[in-house]
C-alpha cells in the first residue's frame, strides 16, 4: 500500500494512504471541524455586525433554514442598526425542536412574502431537487434589501443522513450558482466566491479536520477544486 506523506497544522505529520475508505466517516465531525464547515465559518463571519462600524447582513428578522447556530454565532445581540430582532428556523418535518416554520422550501406558499431582512441557507439546495422553486420561495420571502447568504457543495463525499431521508440530488460550481442567482436576483446584486484547492478538497473527502491543517493550506484558493461555493445575494426592485 503506497501513503502520500502530507504535513497539517502544529508540524505535526499525518498520512493519507491509498485506501478504499476514508479517514473519517462523519465528515470529519469526530476530529475536529470539517473542512466545508470552516469554509461556511469563513465566509458567514464577514456578514456579521461590527459595532462601531458596519450593520452587515445578519440582522433585523432572520431566515435559517435546518436550525439557528449561524444566527445565534454570527448575528448582532447588541440593541441597534445590527441587532437580530427575530429568528424563524424552517425545517422540513417538526423532529426539530427548533423549527418555528415546518414545510418545504419547494412549496412556493411554505414562507411569509416580503418578511426577511437575511435569509441563512447553508448546505441545502443539494438535497432539495427542485432548487429552482426553493431559490424562488427564498427570494419571495425577502424582505426589499434583504439579504441571501447561501453556500452549497462542490466536492464533496455523498450526504448522509440527508440522502436517506429527503435525497441527495445535486452538486454545484461557482459558475451554476451565478446563473441560477441570476435567475431570480439581478446581476449587479448577486456576489459569489468559492473556497477550497486540491489538498483541502483530498482533506475533506478524506474527513480530515481543520484543526490537521495549516491555515495557509486551507486558505489557498484554485477555482479547478471548488470545496464550497458561496453567495450574497440582495433582493431590490427595479426600481431601487
Amino acid at each position: 500500500m503506497h501513503a502520500a506523506r502530507v504535513t497539517y497544522g502544529q508540524g505535526a505529520r499525518l498520512q493519507v494512504p491509498y485506501r478504499r475508505t476514508p479517514t473519517s466517516e462523519y465528515f470529519g465531525f469526530d476530529r475536529g471541524t470539517p473542512v466545508d464547515r470552516h469554509y461556511i465559518e469563513a465566509f458567514l463571519s464577514r456578514f456579521g455586525s461590527s459595532e462601531g462600524y458596519a450593520t452587515g447582513a445578519i440582522r433585523g428578522r432572520v431566515l435559517e433554514i435546518g436550525g439557528r447556530e449561524y444566527v445565534d454565532h454570527f448575528g448582532g445581540s447588541e440593541p441597534g442598526p445590527g441587532a437580530v430582532t427575530r429568528v424563524d428556523v424552517l425545517h422540513a418535518n417538526d423532529a426539530n425542536p427548533e423549527a418555528t416554520i415546518v414545510g418545504s422550501l419547494e412549496d412556493p406558499a411554505c414562507l411569509p412574502a416580503n418578511t426577511y431582512d437575511c435569509i441563512i441557507c447553508t448546505q441545502t439546495l443539494h438535497v432539495i431537487y427542485d432548487f429552482r422553486a426553493a431559490l424562488r420561495s427564498m427570494h419571495a420571502a425577502l424582505a426589499e434589501g434583504g439579504v441571501l447568504l447561501l453556500t452549497v457543495p462542490g466536492i464533496t463525499r455523498s450526504c448522509t443522513p440527508d440522502r436517506d431521508e429527503w435525497g441527495d440530488w445535486w452538486r454545484f460550481t461557482g459558475s451554476s450558482v451565478r446563473r441560477l442567482l441570476e435567475e431570480t436576483f439581478r446581476a449587479e446584486d448577486v456576489f459569489v466566491e468559492s473556497y477550497g484547492n486540491v489538498l483541502s478538497a483530498v482533506s475533506f473527502l478524506h474527513g480530515l479536520a481543520a484543526e490537521e491543517m495549516r491555515a495557509s493550506e486551507l486558505a489557498a484558493r484554485d477555482i479547478d477544486f471548488e470545496v464550497i461555493i458561496a453567495a450574497r445575494a440582495i433582493k431590490r426592485t427595479e426600481a431601487a
